[in-house]
């Protein structure tokens, strides 16, 4: 007679430590989870109590599209790993832009609408995702997670001084109310199809950053990862993303500050991260939780947001020490040059001011100028020799990057 021993991965452990090892996830990722709906609730203009409702909505939804990922949804959904989902910071940069150029409720449901239609092409798109890799070396990854703390900086220098992120910027109010008005007629339906391209190019970064954590993750537990494993965790990627815009909140994607807890841990059953799903859900389901969260002082969440954002930025460069940049000199041109772009909204915010009011969406993102001029860069120069074993290194170092 033979016995069967389960995977790690797929190992059972005792309730009690079940929903204690559970809390752990929750506890490192709660911070990351809850601030992105600060941040966008906040630059929409939204009431305390419409924020409250956008944190309680985010942490429901990371909870659920954890247990779709960690258990599984068929054989179409779930990577069946120990992986935890939330929001990804990716985002923030593009969803501010969309919510300066329209608050209040009108800018949420245009965010939300952008959402739905980048988690669909998402789900489309993920099968081929997944081959696409090679394409993403550290010198790519590495300056992209750079660009998105550098970006994020502002947002908390202007919370630190009690205020939105353009506090201290001075701006032509009266031509730029013109501007707008006069463009808005004709740039309004232009505009949701932008949205969306900007959403779709923000989730092919997303996806191949879960592609090499899934990978890594792979590693760290042991389990080989399949083509058709790993395609169905990136399309729940897409699928998070769709719950997540249905339910008025964000995209979802792996924390990558939980895979690392794995391997700190060494515990790799999915079943705790299943566990951390089911706290998520019931927290989001605490609306008192949600305006305890809520009503930090702008202040207190600048300083936070200051360390948040800093380690973001340390962590790009940290994948960068390890970039060949002596033996292979086009490596420093790829740099320099996707953060220039990066960085163009960032010292001269109104740069677009004379381009269509349409394409602010696109052009206001230091994030996505970035992703681009590194992708087209690193291929022109390096073509796409890479294997995917940079890329895995590469996630295993992203270690809080969300």
């Amino acid at each position: 007679m033979t016995t069967t021993t389960a995977h790690p991965v797929d190992e059972k452990l005792p309730t009690g430590r079940l929903a204690a090892l559970g809390l752990q996830h929750v506890l490192v990722m709660y911070a990351g989870a809850v601030a992105v709906p600060l941040i966008v609730g906040r630059a929409l203009k939204l009431s305390p109590e419409q924020v409250a409702l956008l944190i309680s909505a985010d942490l429901f939804c990371c909870g659920l599209v954890t247990l779709i990922q960690s258990l599984g949804f068929g054989r179409w959904f779930g990577v069946r790993l120990p992986v935890m989902m939330g929001v990804t910071f990716a985002a923030v940069g593009p969803m501010v832009a969309m919510a300066n150029a329209n608050g209040g409720v009108e800018g949420a449901r245009a965010i939300f609408g952008a959402i739905i239609g980048a988690g669909i092409i998402s789900i489309l798109i993920a099968p081929i995702m997944s081959r696409l890799l090679r394409y993403f070396p550290p010198v790519v990854t590495g300056t992209i997670i750079a660009i998105i703390g550098i970006s994020l900086m502002r947002v908390g220098v202007g919370w630190a001084l009690g205020g939105p992120a353009n506090l201290a910027q001075s701006v032509d109010v009266p031509k730029l109310v013109a501007m707008v008005d006069a463009a808005k007629a004709t740039a309004e339906a232009a505009s949701d199809l932008l949205m969306i391209l900007t959403m779709t190019l923000v989730m092919i970064v997303v996806m191949i950053e879960s592609t090499g954590m899934f990978l890594a993750l792979g590693d760290i537990t042991g389990k080989k990862i399949s083509q058709t494993e790993l395609s169905a965790g990136l399309r729940t990627d897409g699928l998070g993303t769709l719950i997540g815009g249905i339910f008025n909140t964000f995209p979802y994607t792996s924390f990558s500050q939980n895979v690392g807890l794995v391997g700190v841990t060494g515990v790799k059953s999915r079943w705790v991260c299943v566990a951390g799903g089911v706290i998520m859900i019931v927290l989001g389901m605490l609306p008192k939780m949600a305006a305890l969260v809520e009503s930090v002082p702008t202040f207190v969440l600048g300083g936070a947001g200051l360390v948040m954002f800093g380690m973001v930025a340390a962590t790009g460069i940290r994948i960068l020490s390890n970039v060949d940049f002596k033996g292979n000199a086009h490596n420093l041109y790829i740099v320099a040059i996707s953060i220039g772009f990066g960085l163009v909204p960032l010292v001269a915010p109104r740069w677009t001011q004379q381009m269509a009011h349409g394409l602010h969406p696109l052009l206001e993102s230091g994030i996505l100028l970035t992703s681009i001029a590194a992708v087209v860069l690193n291929l022109y120069f390096n073509g796409s020799r890479s294997d995917t074993r940079d890329a895995v290194e590469a996630s295993k170092s992203f270690t809080g990057g969300h």
